[in-house]
């Protein structure tokens, strides 16, 4: 299983990680801990599936475009 640092994940989603601290406490997007030095990690899966979400969500929010004649 791949897992990304909080710099990593950032960088993938175009937010600062700040962010997603943000999103942390928020309970938006939950990140692992590494058992060794507690730091977040995302699975590469999850933020996969996450931008996926962020896409569907834009895909139905587009104005719809009507013709007329």
């Amino acid at each position: 299983m791949k897992y990304l640092t909080i710099k990593q994940a950032s960088k993938l989603l175009h937010v600062t990680p700040l962010t997603l601290r943000n999103w942390d406490k928020k309970g938006i997007l939950k990140p692992y801990r590494n058992p060794v030095n507690n730091y977040r990690v995302y699975r590469i899966e999850q933020i996969e599936e996450f931008l996926r979400r962020i896409d569907l969500s834009k895909a139905r929010q587009a104005p719809r475009k009507m013709d007329l004649f």
